[in-house]
């Protein structure tokens, strides 16, 4: 006889979606502040600096999240340094955000008119001042819909980390679904847990985006 899913099933998911939001909150934030560096140093004059960044980000976009993770997990405990689970998603996610995160920065900076840039030199500015205080304000505006858009898909990406035994929600339905032979039913409420998390940020990164377009 199948067990049937009841509410000790339900809160079980939800503790998995309590380590999915923190997961992604950890990543989005620490990705968000290597990527940053990333992009400044992806637009810097000195062209070996920008040529690092761009065999930096090619590395993290150009290979699959699955395989990131592998080698940050599998890979550290075979040269000895043996880390936890948690420590080594969170690393993986981390590293890959601020590839992507870096990249979208990159491009609004780049996107800004030559006369911003060219005017705070006028004025005297340093570098990191013209960074802090004139380009990066205005790149950042440009950039939330697309930052917001990717929060979307980090979000979506950390169902990966249960291929090293980290249980967030999608790894917590499967866990489910194998106790009571109800995959579509348990998968169906993993779904709409996700649905409720990307939704509202989708319609937020949308809105941004029309916003934009219409102050344009």
């Amino acid at each position: 006889m199948h067990a049937v899913f009841g509410l000790k099933d339900f809160v079980f998911l939800l503790s998995g979606l309590k380590w999915t939001i923190l997961l992604s909150a950890i990543a989005f934030t620490g990705g968000g502040i290597v990527g940053l560096l990333v992009a400044v140093a992806r637009t810097a004059q000195n062209a070996w600096l920008r040529r690092a960044m761009i065999f930096y980000i090619g590395v993290f976009q150009g290979t699959p999240l699955l395989m990131q993770l592998f080698v940050v997990y599998y890979g550290l405990g075979l040269i000895g340094i043996q880390v936890p689970a948690w420590a080594a998603v969170t690393m993986a996610f981390t590293l890959n955000a601020s590839a992507f995160l870096g990249d979208i920065w990159r491009g609004a900076i780049q996107a800004l008119p030559r006369g911003q840039t060219e005017a705070a030199t006028a004025l005297g500015l340093p570098m990191i001042s013209r960074m802090r205080d004139v380009i990066l304000p205005q790149a950042l505006r440009i950039a939330q819909p697309a930052t917001v858009g990717y929060a979307v898909q980090l979000i979506k990406g950390t169902s990966l980390a249960a291929i090293v035994g980290f249980i967030e929600v999608a790894r917590a339905g499967q866990i489910i679904s194998n106790q009571i032979f109800a995959p579509i039913l348990v998968f169906t409420v993993v779904g709409a847990i996700y649905f409720a998390l990307c939704w509202p940020l989708s319609l937020y990164s949308a809105r941004l985006e029309a916003k934009y377009a219409a102050s344009r």
